[in-house]
């Protein structure tokens, strides 16, 4: 199985993330695990890579981060979960958007050779 190298997924992090709490509120562990499971494994979000974007989105507007003590959503620990916002929501369209033209213009140059 080839690695995705964090080079080439560095720009869309914020994307999978994003995608993840369009479904609702949640937290890092579960964001991470969910992208790992969407990805079939092929892309590992590190621990420090997604909480800085969470501190990067958070700062720009993007999302908006609340607390939960241990025993208020069922959990055995206080949690920090991420909500995404209006203004996250239309940085979200617009990564899809570029996402769109990036691949076309990189398909350009890729041989299908097997």
């Amino acid at each position: 199985m080839v690695e995705i190298s964090s080079d080439v997924i560095r720009g869309y992090n914020d994307t999978m993330i994003l995608f993840n709490l369009m479904e609702g509120p949640s937290y890092g562990y579960e964001i991470s695990k969910q992208i790992k499971n969407l990805t079939d494994g092929k892309y590992v979000i590190k621990e420090t890579t997604l909480y800085s974007a969470f501190t990067r989105m958070e700062k720009n507007g993007y999302v908006e981060s609340y607390v939960v003590e241990p025993g208020e959503g069922g959990g055995g620990k206080r949690r920090t979960y991420y909500r995404i916002t209006e203004e996250g929501q239309r940085y979200y369209r617009e990564k899809c958007e570029e996402w769109l033209v990036t691949k076309e213009v990189v398909e350009h140059f890729i041989r299908n050779e097997q």
